[in-house]
């Protein structure tokens, strides 16, 4: 089992799961109580999120809880397992999809993607943010900054011709950091912009401009 690794001294803990569910029912009972820890963790942070309170506000014994998630560390990594998922889900899917649209638009169309996955729940993409140190999830997350990476960098690279780039491996990471730093930072420390349209529209700019294509 991957655990995290011990920092000044600390017993290491077990963040994966006991056990996947398999039946319908089952995944509905994980499904309860992956969205009560999602509330708590938004109301009262990780220092105030306890299996006890989980187990209650879901509806579920604590055996039950147990059952699945060794402790509260566990809840939250099952959590951000999946927001990544569901967002290398939707990169490749969009992608896909944007691969022969106007430059201009497929950028508009990344860019809204990326930034409307932090703002579906702002204050949860926060606190599982802040979390993610804590709970040891990097690897998962350089994974999935790896293959956007190698997405975007063959989409530059098909259409180079247009473009004034000259390495599309080094525009590929310039773009998909500074997308990711906006939308982290304005989950962050100023979710309101998530959903203000002008957020897109200069991102966009910014975008095109590096990319020598017109906004239009």
């Amino acid at each position: 089992m991957k655990t995290v690794p011990a920092i000044s001294g600390r017993r290491q803990v077990k963040t994966t799961p006991r056990k996947r569910p398999r039946q319908t029912r089952s995944k509905e009972t994980v499904e309860t109580i992956l969205a009560a820890t999602a509330r708590i963790l938004i109301k009262l942070g990780f220092d105030g999120l306890t299996t006890n309170a989980v187990a209650e506000l879901a509806g579920v014994s604590i055996g039950s809880l147990y059952q699945y998630f060794p402790n509260k560390q566990a809840l939250v990594a099952a959590l951000i397992e999946r927001r990544i998922d569901e967002k290398n889900a939707n990169t490749h899917i969009e992608l896909a999809r944007v691969a022969q649209q106007p430059f201009p638009v497929a950028v508009r169309t990344m860019i809204r993607m990326t930034i409307d996955n932090y703002a579906e729940s702002p204050e949860l993409s926060r606190v599982l943010i802040e979390q993610v140190p804590r709970i040891g999830r990097m690897g998962r997350i350089a994974e999935l900054h790896q293959g956007t990476l190698l997405l975007v960098a063959a989409l530059l690279e098909a259409r180079k011709g247009e473009l004034a780039i000259r390495d599309p491996e080094m525009a590929a990471f310039v773009l998909v950091a500074s997308i990711e730093a906006i939308a982290q930072r304005a989950a962050l420390f100023q979710p309101a912009r998530l959903t203000d349209p002008a957020l897109i529209d200069e991102a966009t700019a910014m975008v095109t401009r590096y990319l020598g294509v017109a906004d239009g």
